[in-house]
């Protein structure tokens, strides 16, 4: 299929959604707009503060700065340490030899089984990098739990609901740091992070300010219209995974997005939070009727996620999707 591609001037007004509100009901009735209508959004008064995330996004440089000999040392075993520029491409269709980008993943902090598997520099090159990579995750985790009560009560569901069905029982959370050079200039030809969705439940994305990321709110409709998200101070980017998808029986809908370079350095963080893999993946109740029954089985969310891992990389690129 030949995908045809226009991407516009525009600048999306996203929905700002203030996480700390005391009207429930109505940051709920927000969230299930966004999700509707863009599936992404901004988050505030989330408890990240803004120096912290400076410190983070100093802390992140400070790794990516390092000679490829020291990061390479690091480099992606289950899911967890360093991946290099080019090691990577969201877009199985593209030409080109792999997303110019480079990233480093820090796996679940919450399975005392699996966090061993975390690689982590040297404390004597970077020795406050662990501690407030560390303290980033579970900052983010919490705005994450805190933000899944509201989308349960978006979809008229109990607040605790995920908590019932074990999807927030040691979450599947995984923080990655990204950088994307500057000196590859700007160009339509060149993706930083190839169009794609997130297969998960929902990623939670900080950015250091730097332009560059765009969704295309109707993934099906030819030609793709992309439009660019601007940056809001302080404010975590919110984007709905294709779990969610699923989960919701397409109420609420993925959305395709891509990372495009600007000619200036940029860095990230994405927060990607997925249930156990023995949580099952079925369409909620209040997403589903006689009129509109449910268009997908139920599913192990490991299952889910490995089957998609499968039919997108090799074994060598079989990575999570990120912005």
């Amino acid at each position: 299929m030949t995908v045809t591609t226009t991407t516009t001037t525009t600048t999306l007004n996203l929905p700002i959604i203030d996480i700390s509100s005391p009207d429930r009901i109505s940051t709920a009735n927000s969230i299930r707009q966004a999700c509707v209508e863009y599936g992404f959004f901004y988050l505030v008064n989330h408890g990240v503060d803004e120096d912290f995330m400076k410190q983070a996004f100093e802390e992140s440089a400070k790794f990516f700065s390092l000679p490829i000999e020291h990061k390479i040392k690091l480099n992606r075993k289950e899911y967890r340490g360093y991946t290099p520029l080019y090691a990577e491409k969201l877009d199985p269709s593209s030409l080109s030899k792999g997303d110019p980008k480079e990233s480093f993943y820090i796996g679940p902090l919450t399975d005392t089984t699996s966090v061993h598997l975390n690689q982590w520099p040297s404390e004597e090159l970077l020795p406050n990098w662990r501690p407030t990579m560390e303290s980033l995750f579970w900052k983010i985790l919490s705005a994450g739990k805190e933000l899944l009560s509201l989308i349960a009560l978006s979809l008229n569901l109990d607040e605790n609901y995920f908590e019932k069905i074990s999807a927030l029982n040691k979450p599947e959370a995984f923080l990655r740091l990204l950088r994307y050079p500057g000196e590859l200039g700007s160009s339509e030809e060149i993706c930083g992070a190839s169009p794609h969705s997130d297969y998960g439940m929902i990623t939670l994305l900080m950015t250091n300010g730097v332009p560059g990321l765009q969704i295309c709110k109707e993934k099906l409709k030819q030609p793709q219209v992309w439009e660019d998200v601007s940056h809001v101070e302080g404010a975590i980017i919110v984007n709905i995974g294709d779990m969610m998808e699923r989960w919701t029986n397409c109420v609420y809908q993925s959305t395709l997005h891509r990372v495009m370079p600007t000619g200036k350095e940029r860095y990230s963080v994405a927060f990607f939070m997925d249930p156990p893999s023995d949580c099952v993946v079925e369409c909620f109740e209040s997403c589903c009727s006689e009129s509109s029954p449910p268009r997908f089985p139920p599913i192990r969310s490991g299952d889910y996620l490995n089957e998609r891992f499968k039919l997108t990389y090799d074994s060598e690129k079989n990575l999570k999707c990120s912005i």
